[in-house]
């Protein structure tokens, strides 16, 4: 795969993921894998994913056991999705607190100042994505496939490096 077709697809995949802004999150919990929904904040400029989250609730403590996390973006109204493997750290990085703190958070915490918030950051190493034309014509295309005996075309399928 050429290098600039491997950007414009890791590219796609952020943009995905700015858009869908909620992901559920799996980490490994000893030999079981536990998966939450969460509030994304997509920094590709910094080729992070961050997430605000509480030190009381032990995904500090599973990702301190393992570091490898998934992170599983859907948007099942557009027929967009988006996974991503990547690594899990655990920082108490009180300015980007700060800096993300916003609407979502104050469901959670009161403030920024919380001593209970931490930051969360994933580094992807990988992600692919699922981009279809839209729920309709995906149902149409399977049924047209189902009826013809081929298989339908439902959108792009990549996975890249990012």
């Amino acid at each position: 795969m050429a290098a600039d077709t491997n950007q414009g697809d890791a590219q796609h995949a952020w943009d995905l993921m700015k858009k869908i802004t909620f992901a559920m999150l799996a980490t490994r919990d000893g030999e079981k894998i536990r998966s939450r929904p969460m509030a994304a904040y997509i920094r590709p400029e910094e080729g992070a994913i961050y997430f605000l989250t509480d030190v009381r609730r032990h995904k500090d403590d599973e990702i301190a056991q393992d570091h490898h996390v998934n992170l599983g973006f859907a948007d099942a109204s557009a027929q967009k999705y988006v996974s991503v493997s990547g690594y899990g750290a655990i920082s108490n990085d009180r300015a980007k607190i700060k800096e993300l703190f916003g609407t979502a958070a104050k469901a959670w915490w009161d403030s920024p100042d919380d001593p209970n918030i931490r930051i969360l950051k994933v580094t992807p190493e990988e992600a692919e994505y699922w981009d279809s034309p839209g729920t309709l014509v995906s149902y149409v295309k399977m049924a047209v496939a189902a009826a013809t005996g081929s298989r339908p075309d439902l959108g792009e399928n990549r996975k890249v490096a990012i």
